[in-house]
């Protein structure tokens, strides 16, 4: 089963989170921010993911530390899910890319499960924020993500006017971005890199 089990404690944050990669996209999300728990749903749902999350953060000051943490979180939780899989990431797909519209926003996500963190995050958010979600948060999440998970990820938000259709799409890409890189190729019999390792 390639799937993990995080927790996390600290003087801002206690997160515990299971992630079941191979899934049918169930959710059991509860962080204390509304708009991150509806983000979460979507990553579940559209990435054919099992996710549960329950957070307690230090939300009298502000979201900050929950969504960054549950960012880390998640992203170790695909680490692990993945190397519980074969042995060298033998059979992954590796490379995935989804283009998501939003009614009038458009999002790309693309993503090399390589061993490399990296982010390249292009997007610009006509308001600051979605009620009380602060949108500068969502680099913050996905930057913690890709360092955490060890990959290379690109997101983009091509245009929109809609702040909260923007995120929506930017994560909903990334869920069908991750969907599509997690996957087992049965033709694919050894690692998926002409290095012969996914770099650690």
């Amino acid at each position: 089963m390639r799937q993990a089990e995080i927790s996390r404690e600290t003087k801002e944050t206690r997160i515990s989170m299971v992630l079941a990669l191979d899934g049918t996209g169930q959710s059991d999300v509860s962080t204390g921010v509304g708009f991150l728990d509806h983000m979460l749903t979507h990553i579940a749902r559209h990435g054919l993911f099992d996710l549960k999350v329950s957070a307690q953060g230090d939300l009298h000051i502000d979201a900050h530390h929950t969504v960054e943490d549950i960012g880390i979180c998640l992203g170790k939780a695909f680490a692990q899910a993945i190397a519980a899989g074969p042995k060298g990431g033998a059979g992954l797909a590796r490379f995935g890319h989804a283009v998501a519209p939003m009614d009038e926003a458009l999002a790309e996500a693309s993503v090399d499960i390589s061993g490399r963190p990296f982010l390249v995050f292009r997007a610009d958010f006509p308001q600051g924020r979605v009620g009380e979600f602060d949108a500068e948060l969502v680099e913050e999440f996905f930057r913690a993500f890709a360092v955490n998970a060890r990959v290379t990820l690109h997101l983009s938000a091509r245009y929109g006017n809609n702040v909260h259709h923007i995120i929506e799409g930017l994560f909903k890409a990334f869920a069908r971005a991750m969907r599509e890189g997690v996957r087992l190729d049965p033709r694919v019999t050894d690692v998926p890199s002409t290095k012969g390792m996914l770099e650690q």
